[in-house]
Order: C-alpha cells, then structure tokens, then sequence
C-alpha cells in the first residue's frame, strides 16, 4: 500500500515536473540501481559492458533473461527498486514524449507552431471555399515549380488541407510576433484577401513594411481603396473586384465571363502566364511571337515594359522587348525561360542566339 502511494506521488510529480527534474530523477534512478547492486554483490549485472542494456531491458519489462540477480539481496533490490521505480520512470517518459509528439501536431493544426520556409507563399485571409480554390490553382502542377504555401488567419479554425499547406493562426494580421511564425520577411509572395477592404489595407501596410522584397498582391472590393494603397505602396498590386466588367462584356459578347475564367485557371486547358525577358540585346516581338507559336503551342499576348505600370496588349510585331520586360502568354502550361527566348535571330534584326542572362 505503501509504495502505490509513493508511485503515484512520484507519477504526479513526474507530469509536473520539467526536463531538469526528470533528468535527475533518471540519473538518480540510475545511480541508485548501481549502487544497490553493487551492495549486493551483483557484479555480473553492474559491469560497465552490461549495466546499462541490462537496465534497460528489465526497467522496460522486456526482461530478455541473459543476465538476472543471483543473491537473495539482489533479486530483493530488483524487485522492491529496480522494476517497480524502472517501469514507472519508463511509463512516464512513453506519456511524456507521446503527449509533446500530440501537442506538436495539434500545435501545427491549430496554427501555434512556427514556420521556417523560404521563398514560399503567405496567403492572408479565410473566405471559406474561396481560400480553397485559390490554393488549388496555387499548386496546380500546370504552374511549374510550385512554392510551399502558408494559411493565414485570424479565423478560429484548423488547417483546412493538413499535409498539403502550412497553417499559420494569428491574434491580428498586424500582431508582430505573430505573424513572425508565417516567414513573412522570407517569403517570395503574399496574396491578401480578406472579406473587409479595410483589414486588406492595413495588412498591406504591414506587410510591405515586414516583407519589402515580396511579391504582394491585395483584394480589394472597392476600387477606391486599391487605389489608395497603390498611391502609397506603388509595389502592391491591387486587385479590383470585375464583376461588373465581365457582366457587361459577357452581355455584348457572349461567353466572355467562361473565356476569361478559363485564362485563369491553372488546372485545366489554356492559362495565361507571364515570364520576364532577363537578356542583354532587345528582341523583337515579331520574331518572339513566331517562337512561342510554332516551337512552344503557345501565343504572345502581350507586353508590359520594365518600370511600367500599363500593359500593352496585343502589340505591334516591330516592337522590342527588352531587359527586364514581362511578356504574358496563352499555354498549356508554364513554359521554362530558357526555351522562351532560345532563338535565332536574323542578320537585319541582330545576330546569334538570344538567352536570358
């Protein structure tokens, strides 16, 4: 009766207890048995090749018999110190390190637990279904290499798409050192979208403040205040809503919602994309636009010129792309960079072969 109540006086303190006090109760564990042993006369057990394994083997109840106490006094010390103090310090250290290995994942569920990706992307907001399709076309395998994508919010939910995503849960999308756990200064491009323009707002402020060198694209459902942020963040690229738009132009020219919906989607059929020209010498957009029709299935769009904000659709074909100038294209999929701009040129327009640097 006796010893029950001290086993469980010692299984209380063992579950209070920090890793300090646990270490030294096994390393006063250990050195008990040793020394008790040794009392007994158990030098078989005690030398220093078997002590150790032989602990335990018969802490853990396992008991594979090669080696076991040959005195009275030393089968009385297994039996009243070594077995019964070995299992509870075993049972204890199982619970524990099975408690921290649940609490790690419902930590990464819940959103507790920090990050440590590098140039990935942090998408800011929960709008439900919307959330999830925007990661679907996230990781669509039509986009290449795809980066890790980081769920932000302020919502009170679990890791929508476990294994898939990382799952950041935070007290506000400008709290500091909560957002600190997504990799916001690390990462290569941050999508905000929350349902209230406002909170976009000032999350795009912190942001570009935390994260200079991303990627940041922001929603917004009034136009006004996109334009608000983009005359203080000019980096930011705001994203207006354009129902009103494409319900206009599906009611002139019908089917233009589906066209427009198929450009921007990345898991089936033809997508639209974009690639930058990283080459010394200009090229010309006509012979360009040749390449990607009949080497690469895929058509030239467009044309946006470095440090400019309008787009130039539809270009004439004796304009020039130069450095640093993102072309926006129709494919299959995303075409490597290398292939986009390996072509001849001929002698009137420019000599040898053109290769982003």
């Amino acid at each position: 009766m006796l010893l029950f109540k001290v086993r469980r006086l010692l299984a209380s303190l063992f579950v209070k207890a920090d890793k300090t006090t646990i270490l030294i109760a096994i390393l006063g564990y250990v050195a008990g048995s040793y020394l008790l042993l040794s009392a007994a006369g158990e030098s078989e057990i005690i030398a220093p090749e078997n002590f150790i394994y032989w602990l335990v083997v018969t802490a853990s109840t396992v008991g594979y018999g090669d080696f076991s106490p040959v005195s009275p006094a030393g089968k009385v010390v297994v039996a009243t110190w070594v077995i019964p103090f070995g299992l509870s310090l075993f049972a204890m250290l199982i619970t524990r390190v099975g408690f921290a290995i649940s609490e790690f994942v419902h930590r990464g569920k819940r959103g507790l637990r920090m990050t440590n990706n590098v140039d990935h992307t942090v998408i800011i907001g929960w709008n439900g279904t919307r959330t999830l399709r925007l990661i679907e076309l996230l990781l669509s395998k039509t986009n290449g290499t795809t980066s890790e994508v980081v769920l932000c919010v302020e919502a009170d939910i679990e890791n929508p798409m476990p294994g898939k995503i990382d799952f950041v849960r935070v007290e506000s999308f400008s709290h500091i050192e909560s957002m600190q756990r997504t990799g916001l200064a690390e990462a290569a491009r941050i999508i905000i979208d929350n349902p209230l323009d406002d909170v976009t707002l000032t999350t795009a402020l912190f942001c570009d403040k935390h994260s200079p060198n991303s990627h940041k694209t922001a929603y917004f459902q009034d136009e006004n205040v996109g334009e608000l942020l983009r005359a203080h963040c000019p980096n930011i690229e705001c994203i207006p809503s354009v129902a009103v738009e494409l319900l206009a132009k599906s009611s002139l020219d019908p089917g233009s919602a589906r066209l427009h919906r198929q450009l921007l989607d990345s898991t089936y059929g033809m997508t639209q994309y974009s690639v930058e020209y990283r080459g010394e010498e200009p090229l010309p957009f006509g012979a360009l636009f040749d390449h990607f029709k009949q080497n690469l299935s895929a058509t030239l769009i467009a044309v946006r010129p470095r440090d400019v904000v309008k787009i130039d659709v539809n270009p004439a074909l004796t304009d020039r792309v130069g450095n640093g100038d993102m072309l926006y294209y129709i494919s299959a999929k995303r075409l490597d960079e290398k292939r986009c701009f390996d072509i001849k040129i001929d002698e009137g327009e420019g000599a040898g072969t053109c290769l982003p640097s």
